[in-house]
Formats: structure tokens, C-alpha cells, sequence
């Protein structure tokens, strides 16, 4: 069989592995940490290189996981709600789950322990499902919807990444999707080219809370070098563009990472952290905030469930 699926524990952790077993590309999981994409081993001149900036081991993960929030689940809201805080259906909501008084960023799965519920593989695939209930574990969040992940690796180092959301309550509920992961093939980010397909750029106020208003931005469409560039921001896709919509180029390693989102992760984040040896380039369904200012925010009906999904693939 060309695909195979191997559970293995290491650093501290109980990872479940997709692997080409023609080729070696391995992509690695941690169920129980968010559903994190731990690695994504690739073969390079005769050497395995892990595009993924993850975590070292269990220690690293519990000192550092909310401050970095590397490759996990985010989910029901990406990024920040300002002051914790956000008004539905006429009612005002307080986040209790926060990173400090009043700090509510990345929403309430980061650190959920994820059920495995499916995995299969063949000779075109492996495919692994991880699950999620949550059931109003937040005062701030007081909904119930199921969180369910699905990783699929095909050939030529294509990982599919899509996630279904049911929701088991009553009522509509807000929403918002997306994820974390940091790349890194190595090489200083300063080295990289950055291009994607945006016209756009979400501004920000000096808490990076969104202001409302979004501006013309064309810097990366024809693709720029990152070299001294600072970005934690927030474009909005044109999906007028052929797909990839975002590239990420090694032109050292002569490696290009393309990225693939469905039409309902319509904002791409990125952000480049101080160290500059990695780079998150995040798919997510709305913009930060989105629960007040509507910006790409989804209103899921009772017993509905909608699907967010992307592609990456890395061409060497």
C-alpha cells in the first residue's frame, strides 16, 4: 500500500503520523493538544526536513502554548475578541477563557483533547478524523457544536486540511474558523519571497483590533521579499486569482509551499514572531474580532453544520 497511517509517542507526546511511503513524506498529529499539525517531514537532498515549526516536546508545549499557539485548532473564534467581550442576539457575552483580564484570543480548542475517530489509507491517501464536542464549557460561549478535523495526505506532498462544524444547539450561533500552523523550511525568513492573491488589508488599530475599515494593498501580488517586512495582519483574498492563492519561497532550498483555501477561508493571516525563523501563514473564515464587527463572521442555524477546508502543497 502507498499510504499508511502509524501511531507513535514521542517528546511527551501521542502523535498518530499520515506517511507516502514511496516518497517519505510523513505529516505528523497531536490529537490531544488542539488537533496539532505537529510535522510535516518532507525529503530534501537525502535529508528529512520538517516545514513545520512546532513544539520540542511536551515541556516546551505547556510553557509556550499560549504564547505562540503553533499549529493548533482555532475554533469557534481566530485571533482576538476585543475586551473579551461581544454582544449576540441582543445579549452581551464575557469570554472566560483568556490569556489575561480581558485577552481572549484564538478561541476555546487550542488545548482540547481531540478523539480519533476515523483513519484509512490506500493507494491514493491517508486520511485521519479527529473530534470534538464542546458543550458550553465557556460562560462566554454558551453553545454546544462539534468540532471535527480531517487531515489528508495525498501525493506530491499535498495536505488537505478541512474541518466540519455541527452545531447541537437550539439557536444560531456565531462563528468563526481557522489555523495556526508556522512554517519554516530552515532558512531565515528573511530570505523567503511571500506572494498571494490580495487586494486588500484589514486595518488595525495599535491593539490589532480591526477598525472596521479595509484598505488597497497590493504589495504581495506580484511577490516580495521578507527581508526587514513586519506582518501580523490580515488580508483579504481575491478569488478572482487562479489558485494557489499564497506561495511561500525558499529560493536558497529552491522550495515553494502553495497554499489552496476553500471559498469559505476568505482572510489569510500573517504573522512573522520576533525570532523571524518561522512564519504562521493562517487560513481563517473572518477577520480578528469578527464577533463585533461582522467581518466574515458565520451564523450557523440550529442543526446546521458548515465546512472550512485548504490545500498545502510543497513542491521541492
Amino acid at each position: 500500500m502507498k499510504f499508511g497511517i502509524h501511531s507513535f509517542h514521542e517528546a511527551g507526546f501521542d502523535i498518530i503520523a499520515l506517511t507516502d511511503q514511496q516518497t517519505g513524506t510523513q505529516v505528523e498529529i497531536i490529537p490531544s493538544h488542539g488537533a496539532m499539525l505537529h510535522a510535516f517531514k518532507v525529503k530534501h537532498h537525502q535529508e528529512t526536513l520538517n516545514l513545520i515549526d512546532g513544539y520540542k516536546s511536551l515541556q516546551d508545549l505547556e510553557e509556550n502554548l499560549r504564547i505562540s499557539f503553533k499549529s493548533v485548532k482555532l475554533s469557534p473564534y481566530a485571533c482576538r475578541i476585543k475586551d473579551a467581550q461581544y454582544i449576540w442576539e441582543g445579549q452581551t457575552y464575557n469570554i472566560q477563557k483568556t490569556i489575561a483580564p480581558g485577552n481572549a484570543i484564538h478561541g476555546l480548542l487550542y488545548d482540547a483533547a481531540f478523539s480519533i475517530t476515523a483513519q484509512q489509507a490506500d493507494e491514493q491517501q491517508a486520511t485521519v478524523t479527529l473530534s470534538y464536542s464542546f458543550k458550553k464549557e465557556d460562560t462566554g460561549y454558551p453553545f454546544t457544536y462539534d468540532c471535527i478535523a480531517t487531515y489528508t495526505l495525498r501525493a506530491n506532498n499535498e495536505l488537505q486540511v478541512s474541518t466540519i462544524i455541527v452545531n447541537h444547539s437550539a439557536a444560531t450561533i456565531p462563528l468563526m474558523d481557522g489555523w495556526h500552523p508556522y512554517f519554516s523550511t530552515g532558512t531565515p525568513v528573511d530570505e523567503l519571497v511571500l506572494t498571494f492573491a490580495s487586494k486588500e488589508i484589514v486595518e488595525f488599530d495599535a491593539k490589532l483590533i480591526p477598525t472596521g475599515k479595509v484598505l488597497p494593498y497590493t504589495e504581495f501580488i506580484s511577490g516580495k521579499k521578507l527581508a526587514g517586512v513586519e506582518l501580523d495582519n490580515s488580508f483579504v483574498l481575491d478569488f478572482t486569482n487562479p489558485q494557489p492563492l499564497a506561495t511561500l519561497h525558499d529560493p536558497k532550498k529552491n522550495i515553494n509551499i502553495t497554499f489552496y483555501p476553500g471559498n469559505n477561508y476568505p482572510i489569510l493571516q500573517i504573522y512573522i514572531p520576533p525570532h523571524r525563523n518561522s512564519i504562521a501563514v493562517e487560513n481563517l473564515s473572518g477577520a480578528p474580532n469578527a464577533f463585533n464587527n461582522g467581518l466574515g463572521l458565520v451564523q450557523l442555524a440550529a442543526g446546521e453544520s458548515k465546512t472550512f477546508d485548504t490545500r498545502i502543497q510543497v513542491t521541492l
